[in-house]
């Protein structure tokens, strides 16, 4: 089954790519490597949520936070090589704001690798993930995730006669 008939047999629209904040891009590809850049909790271009998780933020929208931040990196994907195309998601990171004392990173992070679970079914296993407990995170967000995923290499003839690699 596609990503894409996976996502609509799961209910799950994906966003239109959250705009940058800063000086970076959504997503970066290296050959068959898609990079995206940390991802915020943005919904319809606007922070979704601000604050620690700990004190301002329970665990559970954290973890529902981060779920939001991994469907914003699989926008940026779809943006710039087409969500069919991958392959793997090689390595989730995951950033939590956090208050003094929390330790329940791991749990809030899993709302990504739990979206991406859902998603590409074995594709993901196996995958990389770190995560780090933040004093503060950019624009006060609560939570931030970047996703490595790898797609499809397509190799072809150009008519100038070269050997051209991409993405789907």
């Amino acid at each position: 089954m596609s990503v894409s008939a996976r996502l609509g047999q799961l209910g799950i629209e994906l966003p239109q790519v959250a705009k940058p904040l800063a000086s970076y891009v959504p997503a970066a590809r290296s050959g068959n490597v898609v990079y995206t850049a940390g991802q915020l909790p943005m919904q319809a271009g606007k922070l979704a949520r601000t604050g620690k998780v700990g004190t301002d933020v329970t665990p559970e929208e954290g973890k529902a936070l981060a779920r939001i931040c991994a469907l914003n990196a699989l926008a940026a994907v779809d943006s710039l090589v087409g969500i069919d195309s991958v392959t793997q998601v090689v390595k989730v990171v995951g950033f939590v704001a956090s208050a003094p004392g929390f330790n329940g990173q791991p749990g809030v992070i899993n709302g990504a690798s739990d979206l991406l679970a859902e998603v590409f079914g074995d594709r993901v296993e196996g995958d990389g993930r770190s995560g780090a407990a933040c004093a503060v995170c950019g624009s006060g967000i609560a939570a931030g995730e970047a996703v490595e995923a790898a797609v499809r290499r397509v190799w072809h003839l150009a008519s100038d006669g070269v050997v051209v690699d991409q993405a789907l």
